[in-house]
């Protein structure tokens, strides 16, 4: 995704609608709760899934149609020329259901969500017109949750989450105390396991957008140095000037901001739909930040993000994969195919115990051609797995 655009929103409410960062419960918006007779369109909600066309432009991104019948819709999301919006999102109120992101002039994505009757919003950052409204009505006639692999499958991928944060909680707790205790060595090697819990819930985590600047945010994205906060802060110190002095404060509001994303996300229900398109959004994360080396500037463990990414959308889909093989056994055995060469691209760079004690050489030392050949593994992989919310949704 975006490495944390400064225009997230921190959330309405704890328990959220969000198929960016993959969760999906019954709060807030403005739902459509009329007992009178449902509109025409109703008749065949849920019988199929709806197409809605988004157009990205300086002026705007407008929904074609503005509206559709409750259940599963596909959004197609292009950008025919505009330099300075290059996103697309779907709101529920202050909350963040669906986005496509990174469409510079000329290209082009999709996410596909299970809506329920309410007037959402299209919102797309930067634009003369960024919020435009778009309804949803009737009710669907099929559920996701009629289906028991599919219940199944979120229900393992809620219990996955929670353990990986709770790492996540014990690994920044560990990092932190070292940072605060002054130890810089064992902090830096502290850091990268930490990291790589962040890594492999990155889409969740993100959704809550203030708490995830605040983790996960990098110097591009702060608005003054006072908001250059959490991990790749304390990460700039502990390599550029090798040196822990004066993080204490720092370390402690990442600790705190760790706990208070572990406690949220124990609040949500999951979503067949919106994990598939969590593990998209890891996959085109490993390309826009970590092939390009972006995300770990300073401590250059970015193959151990790539892991982190990598490994939280092959658990995303491999919880969906009893569903997908059974709708598309073609499109389950070339995900399989292509995840594998993803990860054999990857395993090219491991080492034991690795700069830093990542696990992976260190990233600064991997040529601009080695770093081609990862990505086209990545493309590979990232354009199959985009095929399976559709599929399953």
């Amino acid at each position: 995704m975006n490495p944390r655009a400064t225009h997230r929103r921190t959330l309405a409410c704890a328990a959220t609608v969000i198929t960016a960062g993959l969760l999906l419960t019954a709060c807030g918006g403005d739902k459509d709760d009329s007992k009178g007779s449902a509109p025409a369109d109703a008749k065949n909600a849920g019988a199929k899934s709806s197409t809605v066309t988004i157009g990205i432009s300086d002026k705007g991104c407008a929904p074609t149609p503005a509206t559709a019948p409750a259940g599963t819709v596909k959004f197609d999301v292009s950008n025919k020329g505009s330099a300075k919006v290059t996103e697309a999102e779907l709101l529920d109120g202050g909350k963040i259901l669906g986005e496509k992101e990174n469409l510079t002039p000329g290209l082009s994505g999709d996410f596909t969500l299970t809506l329920d009757a309410g007037t959402y919003q299209v919102y797309c950052p930067g634009a003369k017109t960024e919020k435009t409204d778009f309804k949803v009505t009737g009710a669907a006639k099929k559920s996701w949750k009629d289906d028991p692999q599919l219940v199944t499958a979120t229900q393992q991928y809620a219990t996955w989450v929670t353990g990986e944060v709770k790492e996540l909680v014990t690994g920044t707790d560990a990092f932190t105390a070292a940072v605060k205790a002054g130890k810089t060595d064992q902090a830096k090697t502290l850091y990268g396991k930490a990291r790589v819990h962040y890594e492999r819930i990155e889409s969740t985590a993100e959704v809550w957008g203030d708490i995830d600047g605040r983790i996960d945010g990098r110097i591009d994205d702060a608005p003054s140095p006072a908001d250059f906060t959490g991990f790749h802060r304390i990460e700039q110190e502990l390599w550029t000037k090798n040196s822990t002095a004066g993080l204490g404060a720092l370390a402690d509001q990442l600790s705190t901001d760790v706990h208070e994303l572990y406690t949220k996300v124990q609040t949500v229900e999951y979503q067949p739909a919106a994990i598939a398109n969590g593990a998209t959004d890891l996959v085109n994360e490993i390309q826009s930040s970590k092939i390009t080396g972006e995300e770990e500037r300073y401590s250059h463990i970015d193959l151990l993000d790539f892991d982190g990414n990598l490994a939280g959308a092959n658990k995303a889909v491999g919880v969906l994969l009893p569903a997908l093989t059974a709708k598309d056994p073609a499109l389950a055995t070339t995900v399989a195919q292509r995840y594998q060469a993803t990860a054999d691209a990857l395993k090219a760079y491991a080492a034991t115990p690795g700069y830093e004690d990542s696990g992976y050489v260190d990233y600064s030392k991997v040529t601009a051609d080695q770093r081609r050949v990862l990505a086209q593994a990545v493309d590979a992989y990232a354009e199959s797995v985009s095929k399976i919310a559709g599929k399953i949704a």
